[in-house]
């Protein structure tokens, strides 16, 4: 059975969704300026919500150094779209490669705004999705090297997002974040949590 959450998540997540307002509050401040790339990857990322003692938790994994993009950045599950795939079976795919949990057991409730990154050159994918009950994971090491999982109610909490003083390019700038389990959130990842968590405060 669906619980509370789920069901008005999968109503809300119809309509139209925050987009870009809700990631431009998680962007570098000013405003960062970068060549455009000749060429674009496809890439996928899944919000994988589960319910754990009342609560709703979902996953974020540190990067290894070894990876080719984002090293040891703290990121959703997820990796670039392999020939023919559509980024809703590419989110799920990534997720299963990296934490184990098996696809048939993953629901997706819908996608949110998908947005380019000018650093890496990614178009990004991203999806919320649920599993009936925390899982046993197997971590792939080759590219996760640390897993944790924030709850819901720790993202919509208005003290865990922060502001960074520092220097980018030369130029001083202000990086927000989300301040979850000790570890700074912030770019992409954020932006895309950002939009999660206005639609969560939308949510009678």
């Amino acid at each position: 059975m669906k619980s509370k959450l789920i069901v008005k998540l999968t109503k809300v997540m119809n309509k139209k969704l925050p987009g870009k307002s809700s990631h431009e509050e998680m962007m570098v401040r000013p405003k960062q300026k970068f060549l455009k790339r000749r060429s674009t990857f496809r890439a996928a990322v899944l919000i994988l919500l589960y319910p754990f003692n009342n609560n709703w938790y979902f996953y974020l994994t540190k990067r290894t150094k070894t990876v080719e993009h984002h090293k040891g950045q703290i990121s959703l599950p997820g990796g670039m779209l392999e020939k023919g795939e559509s980024s809703q079976k590419a989110a799920i795919r990534e997720t299963y490669e990296e934490l184990g949990i098996e696809p048939q057991g993953i629901n997706i409730i819908g996608p949110l705004t998908p947005f380019y990154i000018p650093v890496s050159g990614f178009n990004v994918f991203p999806f919320v999705g649920w599993i009936a009950k925390c899982p046993t994971l197997e971590i792939q090491s080759k590219e996760v090297s640390k897993v944790f999982a924030p709850s819901v109610s720790s993202l919509i909490n208005p003290q865990n997002k922060k502001i960074k003083r520092s220097t980018m390019l030369g130029q001083k700038v202000e990086i927000p974040f989300f301040d979850l389990h000790n570890e700074m959130v912030w770019g992409a990842t954020s932006m895309i949590l950002s939009e999660f968590k206005s639609i969560l405060e939308g949510i009678e």
